[in-house]
């Protein structure tokens, strides 16, 4: 398998994709929390789409046929990540979302953000490294 080496920084044990998963979980029982109890439909599919799109991409980069490959379905990833902290953001503003409920899931959000950045970073420094 030549892309083995490529996405050594996910493993089935790697936090990125434990954390992606479990914050996957969590958009899905927001969106049913929104659509039942808040009545809110339309922010909410918006939010479960991209929510959701994180684990899924990051599944997807284990597949991927090379290192700039990996890179650039992590660089989607983030993308969606981003986007969700904006829908997050919004229902937080229109009151969907309390402000503490909003800090929790967004806490989580942050945690990958800042995984999927810092794996980009070193992923591109090792496809480019400086002589």
């Amino acid at each position: 398998m030549s892309n083995l080496k490529e996405t050594q920084e996910i493993t089935d044990n790697s936090p990125l994709k434990n954390k992606s998963f479990a914050f996957a979980i969590r958009i899905v029982n927001l969106n049913k929390y929104l659509c039942l109890i808040k009545q809110e439909y339309v922010l909410s599919k918006q939010l479960l789409r991209s929510g959701t799109a994180i684990g899924a991409l990051v599944k997807e980069a284990e597949q991927a046929e090379s290192k700039a490959d990996f890179i650039h379905k992590l660089a989607i990833t983030l993308k969606e990540a981003n986007e969700t902290e904006y829908w997050i953001s919004l229902l937080r503003e229109t009151d969907y979302l309390t402000a503490k409920e909003s800090e929790s899931i967004l806490n989580d959000l942050k945690q990958l953000l800042k995984l999927l950045t810092s794996i980009i970073k070193t992923s591109k420094q090792k496809l480019n490294p400086k002589p």
